[in-house]
């Protein structure tokens, strides 16, 4: 009876500090903070983080001009057509007024210089056109310098971050502890992760962009054709 009295009170010790045993033993874990980190990254992050801000609102921006631009009216050049067979120069020159599209602008520059050379006509059209585009692709510069300057941001970020890891580590002397140098490295590598990630965002739009700009101009081509086929039909 002792003795499984003695075995029953060491049971009951060895229970009451197997709690205190986990949670000695048992590592404590820890999670990245994003903020936390992009505020270590230093005064690169926020340049970064202008030029994000500025790539979304020229992006937005353009996606509207441009979406607007590329709205088409199937009915204008048959109604263009018919003014022309009718004579009718001042209402084409009213409809092509009251729409606002660049291929609007471009046929009412052609029907001004109706009676001229055909290639004068041509060369009028094309023009308009040119401004036309340039106008739809303003802001496209910035958008592709962040696309390009943002990641070589991230890596200048990460070139001084380690060169200020290295600098700490020095002055430590012996005393160099593991996790000076392993904070500093990964703080610094925060910068090169921002860049990229502001970079490939911004490639991707800018690409987009410029795949909808072609969109309009084929269409503006388009409608240039059909308004000089119209003017190289035979009279009636």
């Amino acid at each position: 009876m002792n003795i499984l009295l003695s075995l029953q009170a060491v049971g009951t010790q060895a229970v009451e500090q197997l709690p205190e045993f986990t949670a000695l033993t048992v590592p404590a874990e820890t999670e990245i903070n994003v903020l936390d980190l992009a505020l270590k990254g230093g005064w690169i992050m926020l340049v970064l983080l202008l030029l994000s801000l500025l790539a979304c609102y020229i992006f937005i921006q353009r996606l509207l001009v441009i979406r607007r631009a590329g709205k088409t009216d199937e009915t204008f050049m048959n109604r263009i057509k018919d003014y022309i067979h009718d004579g009718k120069v001042d209402s084409a020159l009213n409809l092509c007024r009251s729409t606002n599209t660049p291929s609007a602008r471009m046929i009412e520059k052609g029907i001004t210089r109706l009676g001229r050379p055909m290639n004068d006509v041509l060369v009028a059209i094309e023009n308009v056109g040119n401004l036309e585009i340039a106008k739809l692709e303003k802001g496209f510069p910035v958008i592709a310098t962040t696309a390009a300057g943002a990641p070589m941001l991230g890596f200048l970020g990460t070139v001084t971050g380690m060169v200020r890891a290295f600098f700490d580590m020095a002055n430590a002397g012996t005393n160099v502890d593991v996790a000076l140098l392993s904070g500093g490295i990964y703080e610094a590598l925060v910068t090169t992760v921002a860049g990229l990630v502001v970079g490939i965002l911004t490639l991707f739009a800018y690409n987009y962009l410029v795949s909808q700009v072609d969109n309009v101009v084929n269409k503006m081509e388009a409608s240039t054709m059909e308004f000089m086929d119209l003017l190289n039909e035979p009279a009636n």
